[in-house]
């Protein structure tokens, strides 16, 4: 069984070494739903979900310390904010560069199809040193990551708890919540993820993203 997520992944580092994940799909099996998953300088994995469906799907994925199913807000424009619980952020999006002009010029129905995002994957990881297209994921699962287009992060603030996380930096260490990580030059990449599943019940697809 394959699930087909679509919408944006952002990934940014902090200067306190907190890392950020944020998932946001307007399109999904679970309908709009949108997760943020947070790796902390000691290398602490939580998982912020905006429902419990969303929780247990991603937390049956990837690989997580603690998993919290919060109310998550999000406001998408050249600014992103984004609040999920304790953590609140926002980031501001550049202009694409090279690569997102690449992407693009893919037409979408070639680029969500898992035999052309294997056929990349080698490329993909020369050009983006820790990205992976295609893995095996948890519980037996298989994962290919359609990437569209793709915009460099310029700016970013983010505080967890009150505490502020400190200016944007690169995403280093390479976040370990799944086979692969985010580029590690923060960035937001419209992509369509694919999931193969032996089974997991899910809610009706909803409209794709505008």
């Amino acid at each position: 069984m394959r699930y087909r997520f679509d919408g944006w992944i952002a990934g940014l580092g902090t200067a306190s070494g907190t890392r950020l994940v944020l998932g946001h799909w307007p399109s999904s099996p679970l309908g709009p739903s949108t997760d943020v998953m947070v790796e902390s300088p000691a290398g602490r994995r939580t998982l912020l979900a905006g429902t419990r469906r969303l929780a247990e799907f991603v937390a049956a994925t990837y690989a997580f310390d603690e998993v919290r199913t919060v109310p998550v807000e999000i406001v998408r424009g050249r600014t992103w904010a984004v609040t999920a619980g304790p953590l609140r952020f926002s980031f501001r999006v550049g202009p694409r560069g090279a690569l997102g002009r690449l992407l693009r010029a893919v037409p979408p129905p070639l680029a969500r199809r898992p035999a052309w995002i294997r056929l990349i994957d080698l490329p993909a990881r020369a050009l983006l040193p820790g990205v992976r297209t295609y893995g095996s994921a948890g519980n037996g699962r298989r994962e290919w990551y359609g990437a569209q287009d793709l915009h460099p992060i310029t700016a970013a603030t983010a505080e967890l708890d009150g505490v502020d996380l400190g200016p944007l930096t690169d995403v280093i260490p390479p976040v370990r919540f799944g086979f692969g990580s985010t580029p590690r030059r923060p960035a937001l990449v419209r992509v369509t993820t694919t999931v193969a599943s032996p089974g997991f019940r899910t809610a009706p697809r909803s409209a794709r993203p505008a």
